[in-house]
C-alpha cells in the first residue's frame, strides 16, 4: 500500500520525504580512523590518558576535525557484549563532536566495566579523557 501512495505521489510531481533522505545523522567516514596505518601512528606518536573505564590515545593530525576510532578486545566478551560496546561509544562520540577539540586522531580503548556501566556514567567518563574544545582554540599543529 505505502509503494502505490509512493508511486501516486511522484506521479504527481509531489515531494515526499522518506526516512532514507533524511540528512545523515551518524558519524560521518571523515570523521573515523579507518586504516590499521592510521591506529598505528597513533599508538606511536600518541599519548595516552586514561580513566576508570577507557584509555585513549590521542595524536595530533594537522587537520580541521577529530578523527575516531575504537578497538574492543575479545577478553571483553562475546560479539553481542563487544558491538553493544561499540555502538555505546559511537553514539557518545556522536552527540559531543562538537565539543571534543578539532585537530586530533583519537583511539579509544574500553574496559570491561564499559559494557555494563549506565550510558551517562560512561558517556560523563570519556568526556572527560576526550581534549576538549576551549574558546578561541586553535587545532594543534602536526
Amino acid at each position: 500500500m505505502e509503494e502505490k501512495s509512493l508511486r501516486n505521489a511522484a506521479a504527481r510531481d509531489a515531494t515526499v520525504l522518506r526516512a532514507s533522505d533524511a540528512p545523515g545523522l551518524g558519524l560521518p567516514r571523515a570523521c573515523r580512523l579507518v586504516h590499521r596505518v592510521q591506529y598505528d601512528a597513533v599508538y606511536r606518536e600518541g599519548r595516552r590518558r586514561s580513566s576508570r573505564e577507557f584509555t585513549v590515545f590521542v595524536r595530533p593530525n594537522g587537520l580541521g576535525l577529530s578523527r575516531f576510532g575504537w578497538s574492543i578486545k575479545k577478553a571483553l566478551g562475546n560479539a553481542v557484549r563487544r558491538n553493544r560496546i561499540r555502538r555505546r561509544l559511537r553514539e557518545i562520540v556522536r552527540l559531543h563532536r562538537q565539543e571534543i577539540a578539532p585537530g586530533w586522531d583519537i583511539v579509544i580503548h574500553p574496559r570491561s566495566s564499559a559494557a555494563t556501566a549506565k550510558f551517562s556514567a560512561i558517556e560523563s567518563e570519556l568526556l572527560k579523557v576526550l581534549p576538549a574544545v576551549a574558546p578561541g582554540e586553535k587545532p594543534p599543529e602536526k
